[in-house]
């Protein structure tokens, strides 16, 4: 069984035992947390979410990604401009998928 969860303002399909990098979440390696925000469990889509729905996970690390570089240039006006991200991420095993 799958379901597709909200978190970050992103959207994944998650099935049981996979491993998810998600927008960084307050909570220590080992912790248990709880998705709430369920948009379908199998072939139960919500309207716009599953009512008593929830997917449960337990983080497994906190990590940055890898260095995205921003670069913006002008041609023939001097302008140049570099910069570089890491976004914070959170890696997340999913636990169980309970569907009402």
């Amino acid at each position: 069984m799958f379901a597709v969860i909200k978190t970050g303002g992103k959207q994944y399909k998650v099935a049981e035992n996979d491993v998810i990098d998600i927008e960084k979440l307050d909570a220590e390696e080992g912790a248990n947390i709880a998705f709430d925000t369920v948009l379908a469990v199998g072939n139960k889509v919500g309207t716009p979410t599953v009512a008593g729905a929830t997917v449960t996970g337990e983080v497994v690390s906190q990590f940055r990604d890898k260095k995205v570089i921003i670069f913006k240039k002008k041609r023939r006006k001097n302008y140049r401009r570099k910069n570089g991200h890491r976004q914070h991420l959170t890696r997340v095993r999913i636990t169980g998928i309970t569907g009402a």
